[in-house]
């Protein structure tokens, strides 16, 4: 049986993947690099945002109608009545599923339609599940699946749940293994890692910490982190970050500088709880880069607030802000507030003038690189043939061209060019 298995969204669900994957090669399934090559298609959805569901929607429509198609991931759980509208489909499961996907498989084979998502809103699979990597170089590890947010935009809770933490020796456990695999690169990913271990009584810090504890050369990428629970642990936190093989690397979502509006989006935190930590995070890690996230035309933003946003990305300058338009999402808070909702019109111009903005930033900073000269983890193929991407000390994705395969290996290297997304560099022998 041939199966073609592939991965959207988050680095949370490119890790579910993985198990997908794992699991069912380890029951004898055949994995295959492309879907037309497939018996049984597994696309392993997100739908966080509008947008990226309906293009969910589209690649799920072109699955030809002679092969068998299961939709896994957070997709079903949040327009499950969509999906059933406008996709033919076989068999429909939530994310999270781990070996679960095996019997699916099965039942779809035997001709039945299944259904089978709820069940992961409290699952927790082990971490010791068989997994496909989708990078040699690159361990992604989920710490706990669900949040403790009540985002009033934000639908994934329905698809992912409350907070169901991995405990500090699994994790470490986990990473030792991937490390002992050939990974150089951990990432370490949630739904928000700074709520992690809140279940368990123990924090990210701590997690970091007996992390940092594993005797091996590698580093850590922090996955996204909301502003209210890394205050609460702040200091300890920032010291955690201090250790060398953590990427001085914060994903920090603002989502809006305007007070008001982040109380309607029952964000837990203020314009100047956002500010201080990025303080104390540049005050201690003067080089640590800075990823944001904002969402332009919530319902009630005024012309006001917006520009309050803007006024935000320009003081605190982020090295990368992920710009997003408001889309009601179903069964939440914001798609009730109707009577406030902005012309798509006026949310599409913010956005451009937000993008624009970001990148003007995002580039001045990186400006600031020319010439720096240090060592990269080479952890991704270049798209074009002879050139690779490595990451620096803070995350910094710098190109390189040389046409020996240098995937997972370190390398100096100096900055000669800078762009908003990228920076390019020369190997330096």
């Amino acid at each position: 049986m041939q199966v073609f298995v592939k991965s959207f969204g988050c680095s949370a669900n490119l890790a579910d993947g993985e198990v997908l994957a794992g699991c069912l090669a380890a029951a004898g399934y055949n994995l295959v690099n492309s879907a037309s090559a497939a018996d049984v298609i597994v696309y392993n959805t997100c739908a966080v945002k509008g947008p990226t569901e309906n293009r969910m929607i589209e690649v799920l429509k072109r699955v030809p109608k002679d092969k068998k198609l299961v939709v896994a991931g957070c997709l079903p759980l949040i327009s499950f009545e969509r999906l059933s509208k406008e996709v033919q489909f076989d068999g429909a499961l939530g994310p999270a599923a781990g070996e679960s996907i095996v019997e699916v498989i099965r039942s779809v084979m035997r001709g039945e339609k299944v259904v089978a998502s709820e069940d992961c809103v409290k699952a927790i699979p082990s971490l010791d599940l068989p997994r496909v990597k989708l990078s040699p170089v690159i361990g992604i590890i989920p710490i706990g699946y669900g949040c403790l947010g009540s985002c009033a935009y934000c639908c994934v809770v329905f698809a992912r749940g409350r907070l169901r933490s991995h405990d500090i020796e699994e994790i470490v456990e986990r990473a030792k293994k991937d490390l002992a695999s050939g990974a150089r690169e951990l990432w370490i990913t949630s739904q928000d890692t700074a709520c992690y271990g809140k279940d368990k009584g123990t924090d990210l810090a701590e997690l970091l910490a007996a992390l940092c504890d594993i005797d091996s050369d590698f580093k850590i990428r922090v996955g996204m982190m909301t502003p209210n629970n890394a205050m609460r642990i702040m200091d300890d936190l920032v010291d955690a970050f201090a250790d060398r093989r953590i990427f001085k690397f914060v994903h920090l979502p603002l989502q809006s500088g305007d007070n008001e509006i982040l109380k309607r989006m029952q964000r837990h935190y203020s314009l100047n709880d956002f500010k201080s930590i990025v303080r104390k995070f540049r005050e201690d890690l003067p080089d640590v880069t800075l990823s944001t996230d904002i969402i332009c035309g919530f319902p009630g933003e005024s012309k006001e607030a917006f520009a309050r946003t803007l006024q935000v990305i320009e003081e605190t300058k982020p090295d990368i802000v992920n710009v997003s338009k408001f889309f009601a999402r179903p069964r939440t808070a914001a798609a009730e507030m109707k009577e406030d909702f902005l012309p798509l019109m006026e949310i599409s111009q913010r956005s451009r003038t937000a993008a624009v903005l970001a990148k003007k930033v995002a580039f001045e900073r990186n400006k600031q690189l020319i010439d720096w000269t240090g060592e990269i983890l080479v952890d991704e193929a270049g798209k074009v043939a002879g050139s690779w991407i490595g990451r620096n000390f803070a995350y910094k994705p710098i190109v390189v061209k040389t046409e020996k395969k240098v995937l997972g290996k370190s390398l100096k290297v100096r900055v000669k060019r800078a762009f908003s997304t990228y920076l390019e560099g020369e190997v330096l022998e």
